[in-house]
């Protein structure tokens, strides 16, 4: 008896096809059957599935006489699953790489649960991908559960296929599909309320796969009517079952919700039917009403709920309007930015940092350093918006980008420190000081660099970028590397400061971080970083180089992997696709949402990376340093390099798994010559970091005092050592 059946429906998916069952036959997890049902499709899917069950004995196929559709074909092939677990899976969408495998550790770890709700990401035919909006709903708890207890779980998309039903739990209750459209809602409702035990996995398992055109629900038919005989199964249901009567209430205002969503989706009724649609709606609103509820619009006419429609629309539109103006007079008001009369304030300094972000890296460090020498300084962030405000300490005075009191501020500031560009709205005032501290020691190409790389600066303006660059005056830098790199693909006339990042100097001086309490590593474990970089071969940036469960398996019971993938990523669908969840299980850490990387620097023993700029700033601990460079030659063929971090490498270089996961059982990552080899890149690339970047940035830049240059840092070419010479 296999741990899953996999029940695939197929009609007119050819296209699709292969794509699917690929995805499922690729698994990890092989403990599976599928069962796929050709309902009588009249393209080439059935001949597709017949190949494949030809030469995989894990596939059968049901040819259907007769086209039935989707409900009915499902039902098709629910006798035919041997499987403890049955999973639906619609023919043009996909399963994720490792999916089976977390859904069935889950199901183990949670006892075989009635019925396991798992996560999903939309994916568009222009090649975006978005993950479910109600994505926490799946992390608000890890206890087994039901729906009264967790009533929010009700609130996920009625639909089948993102989750895991335990196969004797549907047999017991006999839940089946009706034919129709919506055939989902009459088996979501009834199998999550009867479910006595539900379990979610905060992952995503699914691609949902978003048609340009062929989308049954988003055609223009009649069929929709269908949705008001689904709820009056739903109804039927529960008035069979007295114990489930206080969900009528919900049921019942879910109901008139969705309708109402139907009737206002301008592509689903034909004109003609829309008027009966409603009172349809309605006449089924009344009929199943719970004592004490309210009719809302369904208790008017349909000549009432288009006026109320009309009104909206129009509230809308003048809400638009207003809005343009608004904007209008902003961007008025920004162009007149730069006019304000009056002298600068020489003590006001503005900041930012990551795009408006809050307190981070090298702007950050500038602030804080600041604050401790330097008070009379009035230091003010920029922020995005009111969220990224709240999250800042009581004591730093902030202001909301474009709003009026920024638009002061900016004109009025005579330091303006900032980490990326500002806004091309703000107009550089004569002598006004634009501190640029970067990002970073670069190995990727920059800037003007981009122009040749089209596939990287994908949605970037590289002459408006260099235009914003025009407004600096001073370029922070940490190495002689960064210097030249700096002053090429930015071809602008600012001048190069040799002050270090300031951001490192926590990593030179060293000191006590909360990062291991805060995530319970237990002490004495040996912490392992992997902070792989973005990739600009592929939509999204991401992709999966290394199997992190495997991998922290692979490194021993004495060690912890954490895991930090690139800022970009830290909102978008990467970390659904099994890092949440492997954080969840204490399998690894995951540390991609943490604001200040330097604490997690300081609390890693050995960074693996690929070709993150990271490397650059944890070399100044002196740790091992590995790179794992599996995909170098695409890498540099699509967003191209200053420099062969393979050959010019802080440690040593692996270019496939196996090499990587011998390099940690052998110890070579922390042998002899990845010291020799750390101690020539620390010369070369921490050259300037000597703990004291911010107070050097402070003093010259923003006090104008004198201060020594940092020193410089030279290998000892026989021990490789550090030894210091000054400039």
């Amino acid at each position: 008896m296999p741990r899953f059946s996999l029940i695939v429906p197929c009609h007119r998916v050819q296209g699709f096809l292969r794509e699917c069952l690929d995805s499922v036959l690729d698994q990890s997890f092989r403990d599976f059957e599928v069962i796929a049902v050709d309902d009588r499709s009249p393209d080439g899917s059935g001949a597709i599935l017949d190949e494949y069950a030809a030469r995989d004995p894990r596939v059968r196929v049901l040819h259907l006489p007769e086209n039935v559709g989707l409900g009915r074909a499902r039902n098709a092939g629910l006798p035919h699953a041997t499987g403890d677990f049955l999973l639906f899976l619609d023919s043009d969408d996909t399963l994720t790489p490792g999916a089976l495998r977390a859904v069935a550790d889950r199901l183990a770890e949670t006892g075989d649960p009635d019925v396991l709700v798992f996560d999903y990401a939309r994916t568009y035919w222009w090649g975006g991908t978005r993950r479910n909006a109600l994505a926490e709903v799946l992390s608000a708890t890890d206890a087994v559960f039901t729906a009264a207890e967790h009533p929010e779980i009700l609130d996920l998309l009625m639909v089948v296929w993102n989750k895991a039903y335990r196969r004797d739990f549907v047999t017991e209750n006999g839940f089946r599909f009706p034919p129709g459209y919506y055939e989902d809602t009459p088996w979501t409702f009834p199998v999550m309320l009867g479910a006595g035990r539900i379990a979610t996995l905060d992952r995503i398992c699914l691609n949902y796969r978003q048609r340009r055109q062929g989308n049954i629900l988003s055609t223009t038919s009649r069929k929709h009517f269908d949705v008001h005989d689904q709820y009056r199964r739903v109804f039927e249901y529960v008035d069979s079952h007295p114990e489930l009567a206080g969900w009528r209430p919900y049921l019942h205002r879910k109901m008139g919700e969705h309708c109402l969503d139907i009737l206002a989706k301008p592509d689903r009724l034909p004109p003609a039917a829309k008027g009966e649609f409603f009172r349809r709606t309605a006449e089924l609103y009344r009929a199943w009403r719970p004592e004490g509820a309210a009719l809302g619009v369904l208790g008017g006419s349909y000549a009432s709920y288009r006026l109320r429609q009309q009104a909206g629309r129009l509230g809308r539109e003048g809400g638009r309007q207003a809005l343009r103006v608004r904007r209008a007079a902003a961007a008025r008001a920004r162009r007149a930015l730069p006019r304000p009369g009056g002298a600068l304030d020489e003590r006001l300094v503005l900041y930012s940092a990551a795009s408006h972000q809050g307190l981070r890296g090298d702007p950050a460090a500038v602030y804080r350093k600041a604050r401790e020498i330097a008070p009379e300084l009035r230091g003010v962030w920029v922020v995005k918006d009111a969220e990224v405000a709240a999250g800042l300490p009581g004591d730093v005075e902030h202001v909301l980008l474009d709003s009026p009191r920024y638009r002061r501020l900016a004109a009025r500031a005579k330091f303006l420190v900032n980490d990326v560009n500002w806004p091309g709205a703000l107009v550089k005032r004569p002598g006004s000081v634009h501190v640029h501290t970067h990002r970073g020691t670069p190995l990727k190409y920059l800037g003007a660099d981009l122009l040749d790389r089209p596939g990287a600066r994908l949605g970037l303006d590289v002459p408006q970028m260099l235009r914003r660059a025009d407004r600096w005056d001073h370029s922070l830098v940490a190495n002689r590397h960064s210097e030249l790199v700096w002053e090429r693909a930015y071809p602008c006339h600012f001048g190069s400061a040799r002050t270090g990042s300031p951001r490192n100097d926590v990593l030179v001086a060293g000191g006590p971080t909360d990062f291991r309490d805060r995530y319970g590593i237990p002490a004495g474990h040996t912490v392992v970083l992997y902070a792989p970089t973005r990739r600009d071969y592929v939509r999204g940036g991401h992709v999966e180089r290394i199997d992190l469960a495997r991998f922290a398996a692979d490194l021993g019971a004495d060690h912890t992997l954490v895991v930090r993938l690139h800022p970009a990523l830290v909102t978008g669908p990467a970390r659904g696709l099994g890092l949440a969840e492997l954080h969840r299980r204490g399998i690894v850490v995951d540390a991609t949402g943490e604001p200040d990387v330097e604490r997690v620097l300081l609390a890693a023993d050995v960074l693996v990376t690929d070709y993150s700029s990271v490397m650059f700033d944890y070399a100044n601990l002196d740790r091992p340093i590995v790179v794992h460079a599996d995909d170098w030659a695409a890498f540099t063929a699509s967003r191209g390099t200053y420099l062969d971090i393979t050959a010019e490498a802080p440690g040593h270089v692996s270019r496939s798994y196996e090499e990587l996961a011998r390099l940690f059982a052998s110890g070579g990552w922390r042998d002899e010559e990845s010291a020799r080899l750390r101690a020539v890149f620390r010369a070369r690339f921490c050259e300037f970091d000597d703990g004291r970047a911010a107070e050097r940035v402070v003093r010259t830049l923003l006090l104008g005092e004198p201060m020594p240059a940092a020193a410089v840092r030279v290998p000892e070419p026989a021990a490789g050592r550090d030894l210091l010479a000054s400039t």
